[in-house]
């Protein structure tokens, strides 16, 4: 069955690759773009009115104030909603150096309260569809169990953030037949630390396809039966 979502931070990385799935697998896909995005020019060509490509920044309302508009005026509803969206920040400084306050400040706006003014605005349009889900891409990193890191205090902290948003807006969606993933998409070869990270262990496509694999298995289930769950792109769960 053909469903319809929308994926933020899709110009590159694994935003653009949960896109490329997305279409690929017939569904109907909303792709909000930040930045100049060769391979989001290159998916529009090739699947056409299956693909909407919008400018979208996350840390401003207006923005995204715009982004629901134009969604809403071309679909009667949003299955899934795919808050992947973030940028990382300082990771070097500990508390023994200086750390950067207005950069963290920047860091929480995108991904903190970035994803709660996307789930918030578009909650409307989710409560029309069958499914209502929500699936916030977070880390390993906001993990308070499980934290060994000394540094990368915006990013951790944000994301910490962002797992306690998700449960917020589970408890409140739910007993309207909504739900909320939290997911971490692994260690993957992105560009957010300025150049590509060629150690990390995942691809864009291998880490995207895990994350879709873990969303349909959440569709398939009963909703009202689902807790708010923390795990990683292959379903394993995470502690919180």
């Amino acid at each position: 069955m053909c469903k319809t979502m929308l994926v933020t931070g899709a110009d590159r990385g694994v935003g653009l690759a949960l896109a490329a799935k997305w279409l690929k697998d017939g569904n109907r896909v909303f792709a909000g773009q930040y930045a100049d995005s060769a391979g989001l020019q290159e998916l529009q060509r090739t699947f056409g009115e299956q693909l909407t490509v919008f400018p979208l920044d996350v840390a401003s309302e207006a923005s995204v104030k715009q982004a629901y508009e134009l969604v809403e005026s071309r679909t009667n509803k949003l299955d899934v909603l795919i808050n992947n969206a973030a940028i990382l920040g300082d990771i070097r400084n500990s508390i023994l150096g200086e750390l950067q306050y207005e950069e963290m400040l920047s860091v929480f706006n995108v991904n903190a309260l970035g994803s709660l003014r996307m789930s918030q605005t578009f909650t409307p349009l989710l409560l029309l569809s069958d499914f209502k889900l929500i699936a916030n891409i977070s880390s390993e990193a906001g993990s308070i169990t499980d934290c060994w890191r000394d540094s990368w205090y915006a990013y951790c902290m944000s994301k910490a953030a962002v797992n306690m948003q998700s449960k917020l807006i589970h408890n409140g969606l739910k007993p309207h037949g909504g739900r909320v993933l939290v997911i971490h998409p692994g260690w993957v070869q992105t560009h957010m630390q300025g150049k590509l990270d060629e150690a990390a262990e995942l691809t864009p496509d291998q880490s995207a396809a895990g994350i879709t694999e873990v969303i349909y298995s959440a569709l398939a289930r009963d909703a009202a039966a689902m807790e708010c769950e923390y795990v990683d792109y292959e379903g394993r769960k995470l502690n919180w």
